[in-house]
């Protein structure tokens, strides 16, 4: 678990995924002779922060966003959200400006539904500030903030070292409304002619899901899937003996919502462990659902 910590604690709120995009490019460049197969790596001009793997022949490919949620700092001791972060008073905050590193406090007035931090100075407005990485390990679970999804960049880097013939999409944006989808689909979709998509990316643990059950496979959020391509990964999962949950939600989304409103006809599904404490600096998942989401991921990579 040593990876996943690294990755916990790298600040990379949407739209400042650098930090986070250039160790993934030294973590996979160091690690690759290792891996079964060879992947040709892209990147760089016209892929913003984003990086695709490309495995042999890919029929598939695995989407995981790379950013988080976190803070902007306003005007004053304002504070504007990036995304959807949980609001309680008193979570420790970290970033950085020119005057150097900060860590201060969130403060959220509820009647008035305003964001502020207490620190000793004012900061400079426009710094991103995202929750402090207090990693905690146990025999059963893994606890951080930003396990959503550095858990599913994880799991796909996990997944890369076998994987023989597919692409893996590290993408930015997720949290904060998606822009990054839209130009790999286009790209995976015109140069490979890929248009299935796994999303890795972390569910909730709810009345119907729950934790050490097994790896969620997502049968619609907001968005309804191709109901034919979710019965064939049903059937796949069936087959394998890997515990799996079902998962019916009205609400949520993913990176899947660029594949569903691009003009290319992807088939795509959420398959990933649910966590609870979502977006707080304390999310948790169940050790059990981190092995059967990268079986599972292994499997549908191959069987796909």
């Amino acid at each position: 678990m040593k990876l996943l910590k690294q990755l916990c604690s790298i600040h990379a709120p949407s739209g400042n995924e650098k930090k986070l995009s250039d160790f993934l490019l030294n973590y996979i460049e160091e690690q690759k002779v290792q891996w079964k197969r060879q992947p040709t790596i892209v990147y760089g001009e016209g892929f913003q922060d984003c990086i695709l793997l490309i495995f042999g022949k890919p029929r598939t490919a695995i989407f995981a966003h790379i950013d988080s949620i976190g803070f902007t700092v306003r005007y004053g001791k304002q504070l504007v959200k990036i995304g959807g972060p949980d609001l309680e008073t008193g979570y420790t905050l970290v970033g950085e400006d020119s005057q150097g590193k900060i860590e201060c406090t969130l403060e959220f007035d509820e009647e008035e539904h305003e964001l502020s931090y207490k620190y000793e100075r004012e900061i400079e407005r426009g710094t991103e500030l995202v929750f402090k990485c207090d990693f905690r390990e146990t025999e059963e679970t893994v606890q951080s903030c930003y396990l959503d999804n550095r858990l599913g960049v994880w799991s796909a880097l996990k997944v890369a070292e076998t994987l023989e013939d597919g692409i893996i999409a590290f993408s930015s944006w997720e949290e904060h409304g998606g822009g990054s989808v839209a130009y790999l689909a286009k790209y995976i979709s015109e140069r490979y002619g890929v248009h299935q998509a796994l999303i890795s990316d972390i569910t909730w643990v709810t009345e119907g899901v729950q934790p050490g059950k097994g790896v969620v496979i997502s049968m619609r959020d907001s968005l309804i899937p191709r109901r034919s391509y979710v019965e064939k990964i049903i059937g796949i999962a069936k087959a394998s003996g890997i515990p799996y949950q079902l998962e019916v939600e009205g609400s949520g989304g993913s990176d899947a919502k660029e594949l569903q409103h691009g003009p290319y006809p992807w088939d795509w599904c959420f398959v990933g462990a649910p966590e609870d404490n979502v977006h707080t600096p304390n999310e948790i998942v169940n050790k059990k659902d981190i092995n059967s989401m990268v079986a599972l991921y292994r499997e549908l990579m191959e069987k796909l």
